[in-house]
């Protein structure tokens, strides 16, 4: 599972994030192409597409969770054959819609026509040769991504590692070895390079499909769907950078010689963190190094994955009992106690999340989801774990896909996945064109501004922390490991498009694909591996949003945009003090205004939304380091007089 407390987080995947607002259409209505409706009006040619959408919707959504809840070659083909006929209808739509004078149209028609020319994840070629290929490597590189598999030599393939068992000698940063982390991590590493030659006919394609739409490349569309060009955004996210830079310069920095001390020269690579050391695949999210990294031992305990784990064991010594001890159980019957005590605290978990959106009066998630999700991980089929949530319609079925354990970063992610479900179930009432965030960005952040929401005082009272009081050391720790999640994962959300605008563009030629990608993670994170990688390796697809085709950036601004939503339902909460103590949970008046952002979903240009909710129409950084004013100051005195900073 990839950690989506770092505001992966995904964490919901693009193509579904995109499949909200568009889907395929019956064979009569993608026959309707413009040549065959020359005569019709804007306004009826977006109600029909409006309507193509919530048909078809139920059937691609479908397509896709079979796809990655049951990974086998039927699922594939089924997804394949779905997604063929949606980027058919899809290249139709958008050729109708560049026959529009957006000027001529009322607001909101000519908002979605835009929506339409941009909306496009995955540009497909007009030619049905091409487009077919397209879907089936699109298909074919996630479902190798979710049953990718570390196996040893020698090792008999039911002893091989998933993404799972490795994650956990990674995240084990007190017990496991310097070794043992870096065989882990080369090891996941060894899955990606058979998607190498796909990936690249993957960037051939998308760009045709790109250019026919009126582009440069792929990476040009993704970066028009923001009310603003795409050099204007490139800017806007490279001066928010900026802003932030100094701080995650400090927290780096600290990170590498706490790193130093416990592994001596094997700690840093040139100044920069060992990729295999950080705790994480990807180096996205430090939690797992506070063994390490926690300024003052033991104090403010914050340790709540030790109270999921003892619910989970109680729950099932409970139901040991109750059937006579273990001696009296086959061990099948063992299995299955185990498994339905896993489920129990999945779900326990998952409705306490609900209930902080419920208490700010948002309405209860529908039956169907509970029952229709993928809370644990199946025992007889390979899926993929990443965290995602669904819009299984236009009508509110909504279901999340992980498999979840007992621990923080698990609770975590939940919060962050529902953000995304309340999200659709507010905007269920736009039309289908309308039903996706303001900006993608949005999307990401809903869920994290109620994770922020999640202090000590609130942990407390939902029974997983000892009410305390929180001293100016309690403070420090609060905020650190508060950083590992938010300030670390930065300027991993910024390098990953970084390399596939780069890709897109032809600046990053294939033959230096693993080359780039290193020297970015250099630039922006200041990681490096402990060895080198040549270009026989494929280190980005790793990472489930590349062969997963997601655009990231939205995981960067929604690291921005967060902050600016905590501070205004704070601000709406009557809230006094520092920010960092602001707990929000239960106030209606901050619930109704977050709901109503929500509902409004890409209706309007993002900058409006914002001012609705915040006052101002600009992303900005400055509620972020208000937040981490205290942390900022202590990592200063603590790096006096070290050489912090690294040359890429």
């Amino acid at each position: 599972m990839t950690p989506v407390r770092t505001l992966l987080g995904t964490a919901i995947a693009a193509t579904l994030l995109t499949l909200t607002a568009c889907g395929s259409a019956p064979e009569n209505e993608a026959a309707k192409t413009p040549a065959a409706a020359p005569a019709e009006s804007a306004d009826a040619f977006i109600a029909r597409a409006n309507r193509s959408i919530e048909e078809v919707t139920p059937e691609i959504t479908s397509a896709q969770w079979l796809s990655s809840t049951y990974i086998n070659a039927d699922s594939q083909r089924v997804a394949a054959g779905a997604n063929e006929r949606w980027l058919t209808l899809r290249n139709a739509l958008v050729e109708q819609a560049k026959t529009y004078d957006e000027a001529a149209q009322t607001p909101a028609t000519a908002r979605a026509l835009h929506i339409l020319k941009t909306d496009a994840a995955m540009p497909a070629p007009r030619d049905p040769a091409r487009l077919k290929e397209l879907a089936g490597i699109a298909t074919r590189m996630e479902a190798a991504y979710g049953a990718g598999k570390w196996c040893r030599d020698g090792e008999a393939a039911k002893d091989c590692l998933d993404i799972g068992r490795i994650s956990e000698i990674l995240a084990d940063t007190a017990t496991s070895s310097y070794d043992e982390q870096l065989a882990a991590w080369e090891g996941w590493h060894t899955v990606s390079p058979p998607m190498r030659a796909d990936y690249r006919r993957f960037v051939e394609l998308t760009n045709e499909g790109a250019k026919e739409m009126g582009y440069a490349n792929t990476g040009e569309v993704w970066r028009a769907g923001y009310d603003m060009t795409p050099a204007e955004f490139q800017a806007e996210t490279d001066r928010l950078w900026n802003q932030v830079k100094p701080l995650y310069t400090q927290l780096q920095c600290y990170t590498r010689g706490k790193l130093v001390e416990k592994y001596g020269d094997k700690g840093q690579v040139d100044g920069m963190l060992p990729a295999h050391l950080t705790g994480n695949l990807w180096q996205q999210d430090w939690g797992n190094l506070w063994p390490i990294l926690e300024p003052y031992k033991g104090v403010g305990n914050l340790d709540i994955s030790t109270a999921l784990r003892q619910q989970r064991d109680d729950a099932l010594n409970a139901s040991v009992a109750q059937a006579g001890g273990l001696g009296k159980l086959t061990a099948e019957r063992q299995v299955e106690l185990s498994r339905q005590a896993d489920l129990d605290i999945a779900t326990k978990m998952t409705r306490l999340a609900e209930g902080f959106y419920t208490g700010l009066g948002m309405p209860a998630l529908p039956g169907s989801f509970y029952t229709d999700s993928q809370l644990i991980q199946p025992r007889d089929r390979d899926v993929v774990c990443h965290a995602s949530a669904w819009p299984m319609d236009t009508h509110g079925e909504v279901r999340i896909k992980m498999c979840i354990k007992p621990t923080e970063e698990e609770l975590t992610t939940i919060y962050h996945e529902l953000g995304h479900i309340f999200y659709y179930m507010a905007y269920k009432e736009q039309p289908p064109l309308f039903q996706n965030g303001a900006h993608d960005g949005f999307h990401e952040a809903i869920g994290d501004t109620i994770v922020l929401s999640m202090t000590p005082e609130y942990l407390a009272s939902i029974g997983l922390l000892d009410q305390t009081t929180m001293s100016e050391q309690a403070v420090i720790n609060a905020q650190m490991r508060m950083a590992l999640a938010k300030v670390a994962f930065l300027p991993f959300g910024l390098m990953i498009d970084r390399w596939r605008w780069g890709v897109f563009d032809g600046s990053i030629a294939p033959e230096n694909y693993n080359a780039a990608w290193w020297e970015l993670k250099a630039k922006y994170q200041g990681v490096a591996p402990a060895q080198a990688r040549g270009e026989d390796f494929f280190d980005p697809g790793a990472k489930y949003h590349v062969p997963g085709n997601t655009p990231y950036t939205r995981y960067f601004l929604s690291h921005i945009l967060q902050f600016q939503f905590y501070k205004a339902l704070c601000d709406a909460a009557g809230h006094n003090g520092p920010l960092y103590q602001c707990n929000f949970a239960g106030n209606p008046e901050a619930g109704a205004r977050f709901w109503a952002m929500l509902a409004a979903g890409s209706s309007q240009p993002w900058q409006k939304t914002l001012r609705e909710l915040t006052g101002g129409e600009q992303m900005d950084a400055a509620p972020v380091l208000e937040y981490f004013a205290p942390l900022n100051a202590w990592l200063e005195m603590k790096n006096q007089g070290k050489d912090c900073g690294w040359e890429g």
